[in-house]
């Protein structure tokens, strides 16, 4: 059995191609059924059946746990990234040199990486586990996860937590959050003083609300397809809400605007942030787009008076502070080596499972053979004595006989291992 991890991040592919292969949180079920599908049809390649997906901002990824088959382990991640390029209709050519490929202990120590926050945009980030482990769930209802998976996701957050709490891998890091507040202040000099509008009403809406309501600024407002939750979280920081339809209309009022909603198609178009540009006399508006699929038509950014920021241009921003952090990395990758290995035994003790429930059943088998003989001794009446003599004997001939004859039919070095390993094999416990 092999594991697999297939994707892309921040690191090998641009936004643009990030938001084409993003699964929308409400289509990972639907898409992990797919992959079993899809796997189950080119050769059982994943045979266990077990896949999940992780999809965020800054990555797709595919987890499976797939046996090799007769192609070996590159055909089954060659299929693996098929079946991305093939779920987004993209041409594989296009998509496969932005692809990442990992199998076995790769694949571990990467998903261990993941939940750690050591191949976050932002290092150390802690979003990132609690994602993973929505993605676990939904993998788990979808029918996705088997023995392996399973195992490897517990693990996965085992370690996460063991990193957290011993390595201060998390200490002086720049959220996304932290940093859109920082780009907005090279453009005005006091938020104080500027409109805030919100889009969306997440996790991610509500770390930026966090940061920017501590700077004060003049109003603050929430847009959200869902009126009453755009309202609960307006009214943690003393804002408003409004409706996401009523955006065109109000745009021009607000100097920032922060979105991240789960739209597959963007919210705010060309055209309508130009009537607001020019309603507002060409006064800036600072932008940042933290969705993937984005919120915001690129184009936007080629407006003179239109400050525009995704996730990938605030990468700069928020690498501040991570020379600060580099012994607590180096600490958190020794954790994550241990336990790699230490998983990687469970995997080489799995493999030998169905050996040993093979010697099992031949020596329960022998037993039975053995036992029933005795019995049949016993009932033309023997002594009791000589039938189980007879019986200890038999079980010995027949448990040894394999060992002696594979010793008798050895040659050369063959016969030099097995005569090596047969006495540890059958060395009595004293």
């Amino acid at each position: 059995m092999h594991l697999l991890a297939v994707g892309l991040n921040h690191t090998t592919a641009p936004v643009s191609l990030r938001e084409k292969v993003a699964f929308p949180a409400d289509q990972i079920g639907q898409a992990v059924a797919s992959a079993r599908a899809w796997f189950g049809g080119h050769d059982k390649i994943v045979a266990s059946g077990e896949a999940a997906i992780l999809s965020t901002c800054n990555r797709t990824e595919l987890y499976a746990a797939a046996a090799a088959g007769k192609d070996g382990v590159e055909f089954a991640i060659d299929r693996t990234a098929q079946f991305l390029a093939d779920y987004h209709h993209i041409p594989y050519a296009d998509l496969r040199p932005y692809l990442y490929s990992l199998p076995q202990d790769n694949a571990v120590r990467h998903a261990f990486r993941v939940a750690s926050g050591l191949d976050s945009m932002v290092l150390g980030e802690p979003q990132i586990l609690g994602q993973m482990k929505d993605a676990v769930r939904q993998a788990d209802a979808a029918g996705g996860l088997g023995t392996y998976l399973h195992q490897l996701f517990q693990r996965t957050f085992a370690v996460a937590k063991e990193v957290r709490s011993t390595t201060e891998i998390g200490a002086h890091s720049v959220s996304m959050a932290a940093a859109a507040v920082r780009l907005s202040q090279r453009i005005f000099d006091s938020i104080s003083g500027q409109n805030v509008l919100f889009i969306g009403a997440g996790e991610m809406i509500e770390l930026c609300a966090t940061h920017f309501a501590a700077q004060n600024p003049k109003t603050l407002t929430v847009a959200n397809r869902t009126m009453e939750r755009g309202e609960t979280l307006a009214h943690r920081f003393n804002g408003k809400a409004i409706r996401l339809a009523d955006l065109p209309a109000q745009l021009a009022q607000f100097d920032i605007v922060v979105s991240c909603t789960a739209s597959s198609l963007p919210i705010i178009g060309l055209g309508l942030v130009e009537r607001a540009v020019k309603a507002r006399r060409h006064k800036p508006i600072f932008m940042v787009d933290l969705a993937v699929p984005r919120d915001i038509e690129a184009e936007v950014g080629r407006l003179d008076d239109v400050f525009l920021y995704t996730v990938d241009d605030l990468a700069s921003v928020v690498q501040t502070g991570v020379e600060n952090r580099q012994a607590a990395v180096a600490q958190a990758e020794a954790i994550i080596e241990t336990r790699v290995q230490s998983f990687m035994h469970w995997i080489d003790s799995r493999a030998m499972v169905p050996l040993i429930q093979d010697l099992n059943e031949t020596g329960e088998a022998l037993r039975l053979a053995e036992l029933e003989r005795a019995r049949r001794m016993l009932a033309k009446g023997e002594d009791v004595e000589a039938v189980l003599d007879a019986l200890s004997r038999g079980l010995t001939a027949k448990f040894l006989h394999g060992p002696q004859q594979a010793l008798h039919h050895a040659q050369g070095e063959q016969r030099s291992q097995l005569a090596a390993l047969l006495p540890q094999l059958f060395r009595a416990k004293r």
